[in-house]
């Protein structure tokens, strides 16, 4: 018999046994002398006394095994873990509406659950679903307004990211899916500056190499005992549609980075090569984003990267993050673009955890035009400020201030923004 079994037997031979006794504690004298004047026989209690009771107690066993069973067959494996996160920001921008977006004060959310499984130990399939709105027209325009966490769906609960990631060899890792990035495939990660409000900070500057939207994606990365590592990535947008993977007519990118990381310090290089997306849009101008998705127009570009950070945390001195990118294009009313970042973080100065942050930088402009075209006279910068801390273990408070000056096209387009963006992590 099953311990489970044995178990239920054991509990239910003491409900039997306990009225008994609660019986027994009650009984008097004069009970017992009229029980002693009875002239029937007492009753002969043998083995087939509880054959009854055993039998209905054994189906009952019976069903609640079948009950466990289907439980965990509509659970999730032991292999499978869930996580997510609700997000709440509220906000407004002076000077929105130069860059087409309203001033006025808005509240948006976005809520996110992460599923990662594994099937051999060393794979993973990531799955996250996720929903949000009242992003669209306020905190969308690139660079100067863009959200780190924008997300607008309508309400509607989509699957957002899934891909798969195993191993090939001690030192190969391959992944693919139809919903990923070319960031999450990298070697390395290019910068350790978290940004407080805008993406166009992210990575050390979200354009040239590793600004992209979810597409079809396969990659692969090396990592050495040493600190070397490499990567080279594809990304394909038509690859989910009749245009095809990776075609004449497709819009698509490939990423090659370098990197040697140590514990303190980084320093990377990744070269990209695109036709027809403009994925450096969430850090560039107008002349850089202008007609730039179109199949015919070809870039390359070159992301240098490097951080710094100190051994402890909660001193003056700050971890160090900065990038450079420059690109070149075919077929663009631009020749060549630029721009530049620097980001510092200081961990634990008033409480565990908190961080501030501050961040400057060039979105990528043109510098050069092509044969027959001109440059608008932009001379973009972008900032952002911002103070973050934990209430608890789960929630994450952060109030920022950010702006800019010449953001998108011409010298009226100034933003200065605050925003608070409240994180509940689960």
């Amino acid at each position: 018999m099953k311990l489970f079994q044995q178990l239920l037997v054991a509990g239910a031979a003491m409900s039997l046994i306990a009225p008994i006794g609660v019986q027994a504690s009650d009984v008097n004298l004069e009970g017992m002398n009229s029980y002693s004047r009875r002239s029937s026989k007492p009753k002969r209690i043998d083995s087939q006394t509880f054959n009854e009771d055993l039998a209905t107690l054994k189906g009952r066993v019976d069903g609640l095994e079948a009950k466990q069973n289907n439980f965990e067959a509509g659970s999730f494996s032991d292999t499978t873990t869930l996580d997510g996160k609700a997000v709440m920001v509220i906000g407004a921008i002076d000077g929105a509406d130069e860059v087409g977006k309203s001033d006025k004060l808005t509240a948006s959310y976005v809520y996110q659950m992460n599923l990662n499984s594994s099937f051999t130990g060393d794979d993973n399939l990531y799955v996250r679903l996720k929903a949000g709105d009242g992003w669209t027209g306020i905190w969308d325009a690139k660079p100067g307004t863009y959200h780190i966490e924008n997300k607008d769906t309508g309400d509607n609960f989509n699957v957002d990211k899934i891909w798969y990631t195993f191993p090939i060899g001690d030192k190969v890792t391959a992944t693919v899916g139809p919903k990923i990035e070319n960031y999450y495939m990298l070697a390395a990660t290019p910068s350790v500056y978290k940004p407080g409000a805008l993406k166009a900070f992210k990575l050390g500057g979200h354009g040239a190499a590793f600004g992209a939207s979810t597409s079809t994606g396969v990659g692969l990365k090396y990592l050495a005992d040493n600190g070397f590592a490499a990567s080279i990535t594809g990304n394909s947008k038509g690859g989910a549609s009749t245009t095809g993977l990776f075609t004449k007519e497709d819009q698509n990118k490939f990423n090659t980075q370098v990197a040697y990381t140590d514990d303190n310090y980084h320093v990377s290089a990744t070269y990209s090569k695109q036709r027809g997306w403009n994925s450096w849009s969430y850090f560039s101008t107008y002349d850089a984003q202008n007609g730039a998705g179109a199949t015919t127009v070809k870039s390359d570009s070159l992301a240098l990267r490097a951080w710094w950070r100190p051994d402890e945390t909660g001193t003056a001195t700050p971890s160090v993050s900065v990038g450079y990118d420059i690109l070149s294009f075919d077929g663009h009313t631009v020749d060549e673009a630029s721009g530049y970042t620097v980001g510092l973080n200081w961990s634990d100065m008033f409480r565990p955890d908190d961080k501030i942050g501050l961040a400057i930088g060039q979105p990528i402009k043109a510098t050069q035009a092509s044969p027959g075209n001109t440059l608008s006279e932009v001379d973009p910068f972008i900032w952002e400020a911002y103070y973050s801390f934990r209430p608890n273990d789960s929630i994450e408070v952060t109030p920022a201030i950010f702006g800019g000056t010449d953001t998108y096209a011409d010298s009226e387009d100034d933003l200065f923004g605050a925003v608070v963006t409240t994180t509940f992590k689960f």
